[in-house]
């Protein structure tokens, strides 16, 4: 859709980016030690490092996709929310001590604390790298989503402007500037999505007009033909032929006489949607010669239906057994995957002790879980507002925000910009440290400096940057909580086993963990792209061509990566392998 601009949108916007970037100036106006960039010299309090993980966490997924999932799909989107948090029991009662006392800078670190393995470095280097990568792809696309409506630049636009940024925060100032910048993140996207959520409470439901067939809900066709122009409804697309906005409630209970429902508290809030009428949106594609033609039609549902699981997981209501199997994969990596991504991992190096790391997890839970339950009544909202974007499910809680006022329309979007370069900036930390001290120093011997060890990582972070830039444009049209799936059965699959043995298996050998993160990677990435989901979505083939029978492989991966560790530890035990 096309979008109006304004100038206080704009003036918000940049104010906050001008600002994160000049604060990272400042924080990296010092002479930086190796401890300082990758680690913060270890020296973070507690309170801050929990309110940065949940900076570093709640990420263009947590903030724009699941909202976009919710106000699409109803509750199924919030089984995105229960499995991320469901994550942080593992990380709070297996990872956050032990892993303090193992590792230094990287993840590497950790799980070759008691070999001094090349290969492992080598192996889990690759891994962080694989699994930022994966990671980073949602966020750009969320960047690129927002600034379209906000600025009214391109897709591309977006994208080159968070990894130019992102970059600056990572070079200047390192870990110092990526923890602050997280911290101001995730504090200011709790604030004001809870204000967000309390304006929607007071706001309750309104009619909207119009049933299905009638001309406020006719359905809608918009064509992409072969030069690259655009159609809507047959006409050329301009700022007065566009999509209209779509998101509406038809029907109220008939205990409101009016067509409003007025302020409601939480409860009633649910209780009165799932006894409304609402009109969603459902959207087919057919491809000819003259372009690719997707249509819009108008759904009424029952709001206890989209209350209801199986709006988007059809293996909660279909019983095919792949469909079950699919979701039981999501949700296990979801649960597996948080203790194991290595941008998480690495923030709990940035506190002095045991007791810190464990205190800085319980606070990360809280502003965490809090988050997750707003992004419920934010969808939902989003749903009902009459301001849902058809043609992009990202947009749902930033164009919500519109309806109320331009201002915090502005104020929303560049929170969730901050979201990306709070989540970015974590991950090209966590990869550029795999480069320049995993790799460059541990496994091809280079001997460096501090200064040195500094400077390589900083050249790693640009190249990172520029990879993510490319892979954002890329990918503009998926959902981004859908793409933060696919890095999740990765993280689980390559890293948990290995972890998880290392800490509570004496008899795991170098071996084990080498040939774990190996299979794990390599299994994961592979059945992720010989799925139907990536056969139609990235491959444009049909779904019936894919030679795997669901499309997560968590399920199957997850195992197989703790079997692998433990046959093989068990071959090698006593070979010199401990």
């Amino acid at each position: 859709m096309l979008h109006e601009t304004s100038a206080a949108a704009i003036a918000i916007f940049s104010a906050f980016v001008l600002g994160v970037v000049g604060l990272s100036f400042w924080l990296g106006r010092r002479k930086q030690s190796a401890q300082a960039y990758y680690a913060a010299h270890g020296e973070v309090h507690w309170f801050v490092n929990g309110v940065a993980f949940a900076g570093d966490y709640l990420s263009a997924a947590s903030f724009l996709g699941i909202c976009g999932m919710i106000a699409t799909a109803g509750y199924d989107g919030f089984l995105y929310s229960i499995g991320f948090l469901a994550g942080w029991i593992v990380a709070l009662f297996v990872i956050a001590e032990p892993i303090k006392a193992l590792g230094r800078f990287t993840f590497a670190d950790a799980l070759d604390a008691r070999f001094n393995s090349r290969g492992i470095k080598l192996a889990v280097a690759i891994s962080t790298l694989v699994v930022s990568v994966f990671y980073l792809i949602p966020q750009m696309v969320g960047a690129g989503s927002l600034i379209t409506p906000l600025l009214g630049l391109p897709h591309a636009a977006g994208v080159v402007i968070v990894g130019v940024v992102v970059t600056l925060i990572v070079v200047t100032a390192g870990m110092v500037s990526t923890t602050w910048v997280q911290f101001i993140k995730g504090s200011l996207l709790v604030l004001f999505c809870g204000l967000l959520t309390g304006l929607i409470l007071t706001r309750g439901f309104a009619l909207h007009g119009g049933r299905p067939g009638g001309a406020d809900l006719a359905p809608q066709v918009r064509t992409v033909r072969p030069d690259g122009s655009v159609l809507v409804n047959g006409r050329p697309q301009s700022r007065e032929n566009d999509l209209r906005p779509v998101g509406t409630v038809v029907k109220l209970p008939d205990r409101f006489a009016g067509t409003s429902t007025g302020p409601l508290s939480p409860l009633e809030f649910l209780s009165t949607l799932e006894d409304s009428t609402v009109v969603t949106w459902s959207a087919t594609k057919r491809s000819d010669a003259d372009g690719v033609h997707t249509t819009y039609s108008p759904v009424e549902r029952k709001g206890a239906d989209l209350l209801k699981p199986g709006g988007s997981f059809k293996g909660l209501t279909t019983g095919r057994l792949a469909d079950r199997l699919d979701f039981a994969s999501l949700m296990l990596a979801l649960f597996c995957g948080t203790a194991s991504l290595p941008h998480i991992l690495i923030r709990y190096y940035t506190v002095k002790d045991a007791a810190a790391a464990r205190k800085s997890t319980v606070v990360g839970i809280a502003a965490i879980g809090g988050f997750y339950v707003l992004t419920l009544y934010l969808g939902l909202g989003a749903m009902t507002s009459g301001a849902l974007d058809p043609t992009d499910s990202n947009m749902a809680a930033p164009l919500l925000a519109r309806t109320f006022s331009e201002t915090l329309f502005a104020v929303i979007s560049a929170i969730a910009f901050t979201t990306v370069l709070g989540t970015v900036s974590g991950l090209i930390m966590a990869g550029s440290g795999a480069v320049a001290h995993d790799l460059a120093e541990n496994v091809f011997g280079m001997r460096m400096t501090d200064h040195e060890k500094v400077r390589c990582g900083k050249f790693a972070a640009v190249g990172l940057g520029g990879i993510a830039i490319v892979l954002g444009i890329l990918f503009k049209s998926f959902n981004v909580s859908f793409l933060v799936g696919w890095a999740f059965n990765i993280a689980a699959s390559a890293n948990l086993p290995a972890l998880v043995m290392l800490l509570f298996w004496p008899r795991t050998t170098k071996q084990g963990i080498i040939a774990a993160v190996t299979v794990g990677m390599v299994s994961s990435l592979a059945w992720i792209l010989l799925s139907a989901d990536t056969f139609e979505k990235v491959y444009g083939l049909s779904r019936e061509a894919s030679i795997v029978p669901f499309s997560q492989p968590g399920l199957v991966t997850i195992p197989l990566g703790f079997a692998v560790l433990v046959v093989v530890s068990l071959f090698t035990n006593g070979r010199g392998s401990r």
